[in-house]
């Protein structure tokens, strides 16, 4: 052995991210190409590679630094986007966003609570970032860090765990008013995915109202430069707010939400139905001899029009001989041309002449149907009028638009009550010129926006009963007059979901016709007006008065669909009865905004045809109520 081998050599420093407890371990450190995080030696079990170890203590150390100081102070006052968010704002957005949980109207899925919940912690952290400048410029002394800590630890310690409770509670709600609206209690509440959405929605929000804000502290700065200071403060101020506005009105809502509606509902106004073909009686617009060509008719024209029982298939059903009905449809352009320049009015002449050629003058019932939106008739309450009194019928609608319906209201709500009015109007002179005797009674019809333009074309309900033989309407929006003036006028003690309007004399309302119309007692006088309206219809009560004022309709007792956990809330319960119009189709009648086959309790009520009887409503309701719509 030389002496260079008797040399004792230096020991190897220990690693500083090993455990200092363990064996080391033999043998030189990894070689090129090797992993420094594989096991370096026998021991009990693979090591803790040492990147994760320094990770695990530097996110320790973070976290442990945040919790005693659960806060960030903007590092310059010129900081507007990346600043922390104000305390007071996010403990008003939270408790927006657990008010959002509270059931509405009807049942509503998981990604669309979180939808509400984003809007409306948007809407609270606005109203709490207002309350919180509004303190700093009136209270000069602000709290001390010490008291800052603790409210910020206190929020973070109290507000995750509330919201899951909260969240998994509204569960349990949602699926009680299911079991009112006789859905299935079973439910799908994504707890995580609704809080994500809800965090999303409300940074989006506050992102681009940061963004707007840095925009208008730069543009008062620049201007700042060439003019007095309160002078630079004022122009900046509205020049900011006359971007957003009309960013928001053009871009957004013109360009934007109503120019891809439209686009939409022009190209679906071109197509067809599955299964609706092209009439071949003689007395249905858009069939053989009609004044209008089949293409003209729009897509719900055709599929109103296409889908016209036929005298067999009425003769079969009642057992007695029967007639083809007659339906009358002019879309929102016809294809003739007429000397009168008002688009309404040429509509009325055209329907007139085409009720002529179809006869449907010498009908016993002459239906004038309001439209919604789209144009769409609900078929349920055609068919029913038409089994009713076997084809003896005559039914005729004009289309105003064919946008949506919300559209519609948006944009074009009046054309529904002038294009309605218009054609009341035509087909009114045109019985006054016929003998009283061989006049057809004329009722009217409508559901939904349709409702409304019937309404809208009368304004009272002494101008209705004055001017029809009969009304059935369903499901009429809060901004109808002749319904807002029943539900206001209702005898007392009434609720507002089934007022009741002079002991019933002419008028009543119903969500269950069968039973509801039979109250009052009271002798119920022609003409006779039903208004069926479900008490968690939240297109009957939508309204913008929901922002501030507490609704009529959960004053106590409650409408027998709605669960006893419902709560109005500023602002919240807007939203809430916003997004339910979004999935009041999503239940089943008479619950939401379906009216299935209660238009035959209201036909029977309203003009019942000689020797019609209980049995036959009865009999007439459960064909409706299973067959497929054709539409």
């Amino acid at each position: 052995m030389t002496s260079a081998d008797r040399t004792p050599q230096p020991a190897r420093s220990p690693d500083p991210g090993a455990d200092p407890g363990a064996d080391p371990g033999p043998g030189p450190g990894p070689g090129p190409g090797e992993d420094p995080g594989a096991d370096l030696g026998p021991g009990p079990g693979p090591r803790v590679p040492a990147v994760l170890v320094v990770l695990a203590r530097r996110a320790a150390g973070r976290c442990l630094s945040f919790a005693r100081r659960p806060y960030r102070d903007r590092p310059d006052p010129a900081y507007r986007v990346r600043r922390w968010p104000d305390l007071t704002a996010l403990c008003l957005a939270t408790v927006f966003f657990w008010s959002s949980l509270s059931p509405s109207l009807v049942p509503r899925p998981w990604y669309l609570q979180g939808i509400v919940g984003g809007i409306t912690a948007a809407i609270g952290y606005a109203l709490g970032s207002t309350l919180a400048w509004l303190f700093r410029t009136v209270v000069p002394r602000h709290p001390g860090e010490g008291f800052r800590t603790r409210c910020w630890q206190a929020y973070w310690l109290l507000a995750p765990f509330a919201s899951v409770w909260l969240i998994s509670e509204s569960a349990r709600m949602q699926r009680r008013l299911r079991v009112l609206q006789d859905l299935p209690p079973s439910l799908t509440w994504h707890t995580p995915m609704i809080a994500l959405i809800a965090l999303a929605l409300l940074a989006l929000a506050l992102l681009l109202a940061r963004l707007v804000r840095l925009g208008a502290v730069t543009l008062i700065r620049l201007l700042g430069r060439l003019l007095p200071r309160p002078v630079a403060y004022a122009t900046g101020a509205l020049l900011t707010a006359l971007a957003v506005l009309v960013g928001v009105r053009d871009l957004v809502y013109d360009r934007g939400i109503v120019d891809v509606a439209d686009r939409i509902a022009a190209a679906t106004n071109g197509g067809t139905k599955a299964g609706i073909e092209r009439p071949v009686s003689r007395f249905v617009s858009g069939g053989p001899g009609s004044l209008l060509g089949w293409d003209s008719l729009g897509y719900e024209g055709r599929n109103f029009t296409g889908s016209t029982p036929t005298r067999a298939a009425l003769t079969a059903w009642s057992g007695r001989p029967s007639r083809d009905p007659v339906r009358v449809y002019v879309p929102s352009t016809p294809p003739v041309a007429f000397a009168d320049d008002r688009p309404f009015a040429a509509q009325a002449a055209l329907a007139v002449r085409e009720l002529d050629r179809t006869g449907a003058f010498d009908r016993a019932v002459l239906a004038v149907a309001g439209t919604t939106g789209t144009g769409w008739v609900d078929p349920n309450v055609a068919e029913a009028l038409e089994h009713m009194y076997r084809g003896d019928t005559a039914i005729v609608a004009v289309q105003y638009s064919y946008l949506p319906s919300w559209v519609s209201f948006l944009v074009d709500k009046e054309k529904a009550g002038q294009a309605t009015r218009a054609l009341l109007d035509a087909v009114r002179a045109r019985l006054d010129a016929l003998p009283e005797d061989r006049r057809p009674r004329l009722v009217v019809t409508g559901e939904s926006l349709g409702a409304y333009a019937v309404e809208a074309s009368f304004g009272t309900v002494d101008a209705l009963l004055a001017g029809t033989d009969g009304a059935l309407l369903m499901g009429p929006p809060d901004f109808s007059p002749i319904s807002r003036e029943l539900r206001r006028d209702r005898d007392p003690g009434s609720p507002v979901w089934r007022p009741a309007y002079d002991d019933g004399a002419h008028v009543r309302f119903g969500q269950f016709p069968a039973a509801d119309l039979a109250r009052p007692t009271a002798a119920w006088r022609h003409p006779r007006v039903v208004y069926l309206q479900n008490a968690s219809d939240p297109v009957v009560w939508w309204s913008p008065d929901l922002l501030l004022d507490r609704p009529a309709w959960l004053s106590r007792p409650l409408g027998p669909d709605i669960t006893p956990e419902i709560r109005w809330f500023p602002f919240v319960t807007f939203w809430q009865t916003s997004v339910d119009m979004a999935v009041s189709y999503g239940v089943d009648a008479p619950h939401g905004h379906r009216y299935g086959a209660g238009a035959v309790d209201g036909w029977a009520a309203v003009v019942p045809p000689e020797g019609w009887t209980e049995a036959d409503t009865t009999r007439l309701r459960a064909y409706i109520g299973h067959r497929r719509a054709a539409y």
